[in-house]
């Protein structure tokens, strides 16, 4: 009887477990796309210039120089991206394709 119980709890615990995870990866699948759209790619990495005004350099995790663009759209504060150069933070970009071949950042942070 005793075994049973035991053997119900920890059922209970990994059906609760396997939710909990699939329900995290879910939402880190999902998350960007309802944020930010379907067509959104996305990039990590470290800004290395801001400028002029809030166009930006990029090098990404695997060392890939990248130049965005930020126009109207773009979410990005100038005062955010200066403050990420300066403390060298890692920031995410999501960006589109734009016309001759430039990126055109939707968010940055």
């Amino acid at each position: 009887m005793i075994f049973t119980r035991i053997g119900a709890v920890i059922f209970v615990i990994l059906v609760l477990g396997g939710l909990a995870w699939t329900g995290v990866v879910v939402t880190a699948w999902l998350g960007p796309m309802s944020a930010h759209g379907t067509n959104v790619m996305h990039v990590n990495g470290f800004v290395t210039n801001v400028g002029p005004g809030k166009d930006f350099t990029f090098v990404t995790d695997e060392g890939t120089k990248m130049s965005f663009k930020c126009n109207e759209t773009c979410r990005a504060s100038q005062r955010h991206l200066v403050r990420h150069v300066k403390e060298k933070a890692a920031t995410d970009v999501y960006y589109i394709a734009g016309p001759k071949s430039e990126w055109l950042v939707i968010d940055a942070d």
